[in-house]
Formats: C-alpha cells, sequence, structure tokens
C-alpha cells in the first residue's frame, strides 16, 4: 500500500508554515527533508521520523516502526493534527542528525 495523495496533502497543510520543509515522492512514498536533512517520511498514510533521543522525548509513547522491509525502524509520529507539535517534531529531529555527506 502507498500513501495516498490525501494524506500527503493534509500532512504537508499541516507543515506549510515551517520554513526548510519539504517532500520528494518516491516509489509511491514521500521522503521527509527538513533544510536539506532527510528526517523521514510518509509510508503508508503513516508519518514515520528517524529516531533520536528528542523524538523520545517529545513522543514518549512513539512506536518504532518500520517504513518497509528491511529497514531501519523509525518513529510513529500519532499526532498529526498540530502542526506547531509536528513543526517541535522535524525540528528537534533535524538537530540531532548529522549533516548531509556531500557526493563528489
Amino acid at each position: 500500500m502507498a500513501t495516498t495523495k490525501g494524506y500527503f496533502e493534509y500532512i504537508s497543510e499541516r507543515l506549510a508554515a515551517v520554513d526548510g520543509v519539504s517532500f520528494r515522492p518516491m516509489m509511491g512514498e514521500y521522503i521527509l527533508y527538513y533544510r536539506g536533512k532527510v528526517v523521514g517520511g510518509l509510508y503508508d498514510d503513516r508519518l514515520l521520523v528517524k529516531v533520536t533521543d528528542a523524538g523520545k522525548r517529545l513522543m514518549p509513547t512513539a512506536e518504532e516502526q518500520t517504513p518497509y522491509d528491511g529497514a531501519k525502524p523509525m518513529l510513529q509520529v500519532f499526532d498529526v493534527d498540530d502542526g506547531d507539535f509536528l513543526a517541535r517534531v522535524i525540528k528537534a529531529t533535524a538537530d540531532e542528525l548529522p549533516a548531509q555527506k556531500r557526493s563528489k
């Protein structure tokens, strides 16, 4: 099952005011970027972010889910209705991730 266009639009509307958020479609899903860093994505109508200490603090009851077979676990964001909360999660996750490596 791929992420529906409606779910993508719903999440992107919630994050529209956050400068630096972008999405890239990939094989029926959407990769979520914040200021050039991959912080998560939309997978099967679920918002998942990379596992970080900040994410665990902001979402202590979040469940680890895999976006697809063989992938590393990610944290599922359940409170997707609150755009301010989503922005905090995205920014805090990005802050704990290493800088993107530049390809040659």
